[in-house]
């Protein structure tokens, strides 16, 4: 049997965090985490349940958040964006955790449709991931979960995105980033949490003060996917 993953949705929209702010994308939502982050805004994608698996036809008309997956095929994923989305290049593997899963396979079969791919991670698992892939580190420090961070992550991030909202994370992020070989010039993201002022203004500040990167979460604010 070809290999399978457990998809929450894939949908089109643009990213709207970090580096690729503004780029058509295509989202392969993956399920699965437990990491346990408790501001999680996907907290439907945790568990992969008997009870909540549909079939993939019913899966792929989904519109909004829920809990229902559906294992699918890469050839299924495949072939669902060359038919639905031929036109964008960039794809999106996220969650949930999307690193519990090799993703080298898939992430071959959508490079040799002529995509780009980015993986958001919280650095917690090995990564399985094509030379090309685009790492997304989210770092994920001391959650419920009792994950820690592996050094294969770091050093293969691509770029740095820290959810903030406090100050207390900005002291984590620096502790991070003095106690671990981080790559050097790597582009450092400050992502206020739940689109707060409170949060916005501490990540405005700390960005101007470390020489960071804002990321707002601009398809929240735009009201896209």
């Amino acid at each position: 049997m070809s290999q399978q993953y457990p998809v929450n949705e894939i949908f089109a929209t643009l990213q709207g965090e970090a580096n690729f702010t503004g780029t058509p994308s295509i989202f392969i939502r993956l399920q699965g985490c437990d990491v346990g982050c408790s501001w999680c805004d996907t907290k439907h994608t945790w568990d992969v349940r008997q009870a909540n698996q549909i079939n993939l036809v019913t899966l792929l008309t989904k519109t909004h958040d829920k809990s229902s997956w559906a294992n699918a095929s890469i050839k299924q994923i495949t072939e669902f964006i060359q038919t639905n989305f031929p036109q964008i290049k960039h794809v999106v593997i996220t969650g949930g955790e999307p690193a519990i899963y090799d993703l080298r396979p898939l992430c071959l079969a959508l490079e040799e449709l002529g995509k780009d791919i980015q993986i958001e991670t919280s650095g917690t698992r090995d990564l399985r991931v094509s030379d090309n892939t685009w790492v997304t580190l989210s770092p994920k420090i001391d959650m419920p979960g009792g994950r820690i961070i592996l050094n294969e992550c770091i050093s293969r991030a691509n770029e740095i995105k820290m959810p903030i909202g406090k100050m207390a994370d900005i002291q984590k992020l620096k502790s991070f980033l003095a106690n671990n070989l981080v790559p050097k010039n790597i582009p450092i993201w400050l992502q206020p949490l739940s689109q707060s002022k409170t949060a916005t203004k501490l990540c405005v500040r700390q960005s101007l003060l470390n020489n960071w990167q804002l990321s707002l979460q601009t398809h929240k604010f735009i009201n896209i996917r």
